[in-house]
């Protein structure tokens, strides 16, 4: 028994000098959290459990003393990440308010020549440059703001990697990767940002104007200027066009549905063909409604023409007229079986498939960070320019309609992509590209208006022009011009698809 409480004399007495020893040999000893770090005699700063500071060490003592002195200094500045810490006169933790990348590479081991403005402590650094000191908590609140300004002019909010697809904002947290697993709740909030109202308002009557210069230039200049649409000006634009019309449906609607469709926020889709199954259904029911009409159309022509046939051959005498009438009946309707663009019904569905994703552009530019706005406004002015000009080319072909009309199928795409914004600047505040519903709004309409353009662009146009039309039996000048805006078209439209 005895022996057993000499050993735990012992014992306790060897802890008690191993305690003393370690705490001897650290100092500056402070929190950051609930972790206690001190310095050791190398200069290194290392965390320690709290019970191994809990006698009283030199440094400790000493602080009193010197407690005076420190008043006009910060010593001990280490660097925790990117910020560093200092130890003031009363063994209170400050933390220089400065960047990382002010600090450098050598960060001041302190400062000194400390005074106070307010309730504020400045310091003076080896380059006698002023710098703020504040508690931990109020550095980490200046911080805060600091990187809520930073967001306002554009920069990724809270750090997270934010960008634009299709010209709705998706950010990511850090860590996430654009294929992972599903978003984060965060990332598909709403991004609070300041707008610059001023520019967008004016961009909407820029936007005005520039569409209607594209779509209406071309029909006043038939009706005016008398240019033949079957010369060399409006073949370079008519093919112009169409490269714009394929590549708008590929590169641009195509791409951003598919876009929309594979964004976290909405969830993995159990039918993976989801946008392309869209795209079918918009080309075929673009099919089905000119099938029907041609058929109808037709029908009603030989109607016409029967009944006209009839009251000739009731009105004439012998074989003769009965050769006559019959000579005109099997001719009639045969025009309209071949495939052609130069009616209304053609031109309005072109239209439609422009105006479904010119509305959608008008809304998400205006929604669109101010980081992005300049850029994403000069791809959209040209992009509406190009197709303006190839929606104007086919409507000023339309030989069976007024100028009137045909000034009226202009304004709807002039007044669409203004009308769309203006829609934008009505929602701005509330609108979110990465909710549920929105996503599938988007997405639908731009894989329908995709079909919409495939089928008109590919079947109307470039094999109607090519194999059927003017350019079949072209002379060698007009058939490599009409080949070269084809493809400076697709070429142009394609490589504004990399900002729009």
């Amino acid at each position: 028994m005895f022996l057993r409480s000499g050993a735990a004399v012992v014992v306790a007495f060897l802890i008690t000098g191993l305690r003393a020893q370690t705490s001897a040999s650290l100092s500056d000893c402070h929190n950051h959290g609930a972790t206690r770090y001190c310095v050791l005699p190398n200069g290194e700063e290392t965390a320690v459990p709290s019970s191994i500071t809990e006698a009283p060490s030199v440094a400790t003592a000493a602080a009193p003393a010197t407690a005076d002195a420190q008043t006009t200094a910060v010593t001990s500045c280490h660097m925790h990440q990117t910020a560093q810490f200092c130890i003031k006169g009363d063994g209170g933790e400050v933390m220089a308010v400065v960047t990382a990348s002010a600090i450098g590479p050598s960060p001041p081991a302190q400062y000194t020549g400390c005074h106070s403005h307010g309730e504020e402590l400045f310091c003076y650094g080896p380059d006698s440059e002023e710098t703020l000191f504040a508690a931990e908590a109020a550095a980490a609140a200046v911080q805060t703001g600091a990187s809520s300004e930073g967001q306002n002019e554009g920069s990724s909010p809270g750090g997270r990697n934010c960008h634009f697809h299709a010209g709705v904002e998706h950010c990511l947290e850090p860590g996430e990767s654009e294929g992972g697993s599903a978003a984060s709740a965060t990332a598909c909030n709403k991004i609070d940002r300041s707008y610059n109202m001023p520019i967008r308002i004016g961009t909407l009557f820029v936007m005005l104007i520039t569409s209607s210069i594209a779509v209406f230039g071309p029909i006043l200049l038939v009706r005016f200027a008398h240019v033949h649409p079957g010369g060399y000006i409006f073949t370079v634009l008519k093919q112009f066009g169409t490269g714009v019309i394929i590549s708008t449906a590929l590169v641009h609607l195509l791409t951003h549905a598919e876009l929309m469709f594979a964004n976290e926020c909405l969830g993995e889709l159990k039918y993976e063909a989801t946008t392309t199954a869209i795209v079918v259904a918009g080309a075929f029911l673009t099919f089905l409604l000119q099938y029907s009409s041609l058929r109808l159309s037709d029908s009603r022509a030989k109607t016409v023409a029967s009944k006209s046939g009839i009251q000739h051959a009731e009105s004439m005498n012998g074989d003769a007229s009965d050769k006559s009438s019959q000579a005109q009946v099997p001719t009639v309707g045969h025009d309209h079986r071949m495939p052609k663009l130069d009616d209304p019904l053609s031109v309005l569905i072109l239209e439609m498939g422009i105006i479904f994703h010119s509305a959608i552009i008008g809304v998400t530019l205006v929604v669109a960070g101010d980081s992005f706005y300049k850029i994403l406004v000069v791809v959209i002015i040209f992009h509406q320019m190009f197709e303006g000009l190839a929606l104007g080319v086919r409507i000023s072909h339309l030989s069976t309609i007024s100028l009137l009309k045909k000034l009226l199928m202009g304004s709807g795409f002039a007044l669409i992509t203004p009308l769309g914004m203006a829609i934008g600047l009505g929602v701005l505040d509330s609108f979110n590209g990465n909710d549920k519903a929105t996503i599938i709004a988007i997405g639908t309409l731009d894989a329908f208006s995709a079909g919409i353009l495939l089928w008109t662009g590919f079947i109307q146009m470039w094999s109607f022009d090519w194999l059927y039309g003017d350019l079949r039996d072209a002379g060698a000048v007009q058939t490599g011009l009409g080949m070269f805006a084809l493809v400076g078209g697709l070429v142009a439209m394609s490589v504004l698809g990399k900002w729009a």
